[in-house]
């Protein structure tokens, strides 16, 4: 099965959204008190990539082995993720070996890309 899986997050919350075939579903949360207002923008990227693709597998929507295309808005989290590029922050390289570890318990088969266009709509309301 294949899946597409976008995210965003900021400092004061996070979403993602996971295609399957013609299924749509979108997800969002605030963040819980030990990171409101206590991350940054970026940091909340990896943890929105990180609980979306957790609660994915957990919903069965990902099962295992499936090929999932992680659409990220950020080319330098596109390059931490697909390469061996480390970042600097010890809170991104500990989310980092996290989705990493889903990624290789569920065997899943991962495809990078960029976003481009504006996806504001995901954080909104």
């Amino acid at each position: 099965m294949e899946h597409v899986l976008f995210s965003d997050g900021n400092t004061k919350k996070i979403g993602w959204m996971i295609q399957t075939n013609d299924l749509v579903l979108e997800q969002k949360r605030e963040h819980p008190g030990i990171y409101l207002d206590k991350v940054s923008n970026q940091q909340s990227k990896y943890i929105a990539l990180h609980v979306g693709l957790f609660w994915s597998i957990g919903t069965f929507i990902i099962k295992n082995q499936d090929t999932v295309r992680l659409v990220l808005d950020d080319k330098i989290m596109l390059e931490h993720l697909s390469g061996n590029k480390k970042s600097p922050d010890k809170f991104i390289e500990k989310r980092k070996f996290f989705i990493r570890q889903l990624i290789e318990q569920r065997k899943l088969k991962i495809q990078y890309e960029l976003l481009t266009q504006d996806k504001t709509w995901l954080l909104k309301k």
